[in-house]
């Protein structure tokens, strides 16, 4: 059992985003990210089968990777295949949970 409190662990950088490995192992993996404002998770995908998750912890965002930006805030999760094009850009101090199964 591993018990972590992940916005203890991640911190805010003025030059780039905050990144923490919380898991890994062969079925998933997770990562927290911090971003101030403007700071993004670029819009990439993977050409693997498998999903992805990025759930808001707290701030306010945009979910990226369609033709048009989706509002996110605290407690919104995106959900989508991995080799769908996915990303997420901060309006001001966000915390998200990303969750990739399986692990790349």
């Amino acid at each position: 059992m591993k018990i972590l409190s992940v916005t203890e662990k991640t911190s805010f950088n003025q030059l780039h985003m905050g990144r923490l490995l919380v898991h890994d192992s062969p079925h998933f993996k997770i990562l927290s990210f911090s971003f101030l404002e403007g700071q993004e998770l670029p819009v990439h995908s993977h050409e693997i089968e498998g999903e992805v998750s990025i759930f808001v912890i707290e701030g306010e965002g945009e979910f990226l990777g369609g033709e048009v930006p989706i509002p996110a805030k605290a407690g919104d999760i995106m959900i989508c295949n991995i080799s769908e094009p996915h990303g997420i850009r901060a309006k001001g101090p966000m915390r998200v949970l990303v969750t990739i199964a399986p692990p790349i």
